[in-house]
């Protein structure tokens, strides 16, 4: 399947296909995971720390216990970030 991640003259990300539907949602976990840790406030209410631990742990492969909330977003951070092959650059 095709995947890429866009961003438009005007300035809007495009995550097309489902490899680039999964760098969003790690991104998007990540930031939820720094909010709790710093606020202990949830995103909304299906994003529960054990919830964001479980989908860091399988989308990074790497195990975390209660209270790793900076780690886990640190990896899937790094993750995120290792996925830079589906960039694309609109001109």
């Amino acid at each position: 399947m095709n995947a890429s991640i866009k961003q438009t003259e005007s300035g809007a990300v495009v995550f097309s296909g489902r490899d680039a539907v999964e760098v969003f949602r790690a991104r998007t976990i990540a930031s939820a995971l720094r909010l709790y840790a710093k606020t202990g406030m949830k995103a909304n209410r299906a994003y529960t720390p054990s919830n964001m631990l479980a989908a860091a742990t399988q989308i990074t492969g790497q195990k975390f216990k209660r209270g790793q909330y900076d780690q886990a977003a640190q990896a899937l951070t790094d993750w995120a970030a290792g996925q830079s092959n589906l960039m694309v650059e609109v001109k």
